[in-house]
């Protein structure tokens, strides 16, 4: 396929505001890409070249970007910020200045060139290797990839969209669920559409759990009290829920990696416990989850999660490691030695894990027990707290590990659950709203919020945020704001409130809540006979959380169960 060809899909998504008809386009370009660049396509399309655990950046700024375009172009570097600013686009700039037709490169050959710039180390060359990629582009080549370099390129297509193209592909929706089983056992979009176009259906069949790939993570629901786990689990394992980074480590032989709750690769910040891992851990082949956080070796009490944090740092790292050890309460097995865990029961898994940490000391297991009695779980849970922990996990015996999915075989009981009408919510940045009054300087002055539905992969909108960031905060959420705003409304987006700027949804923040309530006016949770929920008096608790992604935000049953919840407390 020409990257020319491949152009005029990102040009036909860009156009549409139906998630549906998104999917079909994509459908069209997945039937034409071939099985040597179906990954390639299906990457570009997210924005990227690789997975994100793969940790491939482009490390170039919009002013080497800019001196890109302004060597290749043969034009002053002052006319391309001129028109940069008149667009408000570089991708739109580069296809201004890029006057030539371009060489007919292939998605392939584009696809290889923009690799090379990634895996450059030196900025000379990577700009160099730009300028000889946009000669042998087209303008309108030029400005797609622009974008990709940017992380611009605002087509908004989530992994679920495009797990609907490939089930469209296949011809049959029953296969959706092989789709998704065998993304979330790989977290590679890219490789499943390539075995998917090798060996169609079998090829999902056949998939299989490898250590440096990443299981998505399973999740759990709330409840508000111990006798709603008893009720809803019988007897159970009762965990220890600890404040700190969710780490799924994998080792094959000496090599290790560890992969953040976002599946980011993250061993480079954590040389204690890759240490650990190989000193601990006998066998061969294992991928285990836990929890890492910070233990003063004095007193073996926990550090709060604000001294934690401190240790996800790309500078300085071996100091903070030295001044914060970690210690990783390991709760989970996936994998071992060429055996898939993730099929078996919970209670065997965990058994298998107690026998593989019998002596360690930075690898040590989650605290836990089995128990039926509500009363056993309080005094754990209240134990927990007491000792600086977030609350208390509670695991169904039998249950498999869902990679990827939520559901109550795992059910999680905070202190914010207990006595308050509302939990935090993540939520997502859909738009925003031209300050009045004292923020008509900013040009910003509110923002319209919405959560995740992952049976349509839209936003819902429940909110409208208006306080809880600094003056400064808000100057710097209109920048990053200002370089995904959109034309028009997002497809995968669901408002019937208008906003002055729409955005791309990309950005997660918390915020806290004094309850939810229902609204006419948004959609979260709205049907044709009820209306939605809505958040009363929102006050943002977090700048951009960027250990999540737009689909890691609260999600639309969450917020039900949470509007339950709290009408629960306040009966109580």
């Amino acid at each position: 396929m020409l990257f020319r060809e491949y152009s005029e899909y990102f040009h036909r998504l860009e156009q549409t505001t139906s998630r549906l008809e998104m999917a079909d386009i994509l459908k069209e370009l997945l039937d034409r890409a071939s099985a040597e660049e179906i990954d390639k396509a299906v990457y570009l399309t997210m924005g990227s070249l690789l997975p994100a655990f793969r940790g491939v950046e482009f490390g170039l700024s919009e002013k080497l970007v800019m001196d890109a375009i302004s060597k290749a172009c043969g034009v002053r570097l002052r006319q391309v910020e001129s028109l940069y600013r008149q667009k408000g686009d570089l991708g739109d700039t580069a296809q201004e200045l890029v006057s030539w037709r371009g060489r007919g490169l292939s998605l392939s050959q584009v696809y290889g060139e923009l690799m090379l710039i990634a895996r450059s180390r030196g900025t000379l060359d990577k700009v160099m290797k730009l300028i000889n990629l946009l000669k042998g582009l087209s303008g309108f080549e030029a400005k797609y990839v622009v974008r990709v370099i940017l992380g611009r390129l605002r087509l908004g297509v989530g992994e679920a969209t495009l797990i609907d193209a490939l089930s469209l592909m296949l011809g049959s929706k029953d296969l959706k669920p092989l789709i998704e089983r065998a993304y979330n056992l790989c977290s590679d979009l890219g490789l499943v559409a390539k075995r998917l176009k090798e060996g169609g259906e079998r090829a999902l069949e056949e998939f299989k759990v490898q250590p440096f790939y990443p299981i998505r993570m399973a999740l759990a629901e709330r409840v508000v009290s111990a006798e709603d786990i008893v009720k809803r689990l019988v007897r159970c394992g009762v965990e220890a829920k600890y404040d700190g980074f969710r780490l799924q480590a994998h080792k094959q032989g000496s090599k290790v990696e560890l992969y953040s709750r976002n599946l980011e690769e993250m061993t480079h910040m954590f040389p204690d416990i890759v240490k650990g891992i190989l000193e601990d851990i006998q066998a061969q082949e294992v991928i285990l989850e836990g929890e890492a956080i910070a233990v003063n070796e004095e007193t073996e009490d926990f550090y709060p999660f604000q001294v934690t944090i401190q240790r996800k740092r790309k500078y300085g790292v071996e100091e903070y490691a030295k001044e914060y050890p970690l210690k990783l309460f390991c709760f989970d097995l996936l994998y071992l030695d060429g055996e898939d865990y993730t099929l078996k029961p919970f209670l065997e898994r965990r058994e298998k894990l107690e026998g593989l940490l019998k002596k360690t000391n930075t690898l040590r297991l989650s605290q836990m027990f089995i128990t039926d009695q509500p009363e056993l779980i309080n005094n754990f849970f209240e134990d927990a707290i007491s000792r600086g922990l977030e609350g208390i996990m509670a695991k169904r015996l039998d249950a498999p590990y869902t990679a990827g999915s939520r559901n109550f075989n795992w059910i999680k009981l905070k202190r914010s659950y207990r006595g308050t009408l509302a939990d935090t919510v993540d939520v997502v940045i859909v738009g925003y709203y031209y300050g009045k009054g004292a923020r008509a300087k900013l040009g910003i002055g509110g923002l319209l919020v919405a959560v995740y539905e992952p049976s349509t992969d839209t936003f819902k909108t429940i909110s409208k945020v208006g306080s809880g960031f600094t003056e400064q905060e808000w100057i710097k959420l209109k920048q990053s704001l200002d370089l995904i705003k959109l034309s028009h409304k997002h497809p995968r987006v669901d408002s019937l409130i208008e906003v002055d700027v729409w955005v791309e949804p990309k950005y997660v923040i918390t915020v806290n809540a004094d309850e939810i309530t229902r609204s006419p006016l948004h959609t979260a949770g709205k049907t044709s006979e009820e209306h939605g929920y809505a958040l009363r008096f929102p006050r943002a608790v977090s700048f951009f959380r960027e250990d999540k992604k737009p689909e890691d935000a609260t999600t639309v049953e969450e917020v039900v169960r949470l509007y339950q919840l709290q009408r629960r407390v306040s009966l109580e």
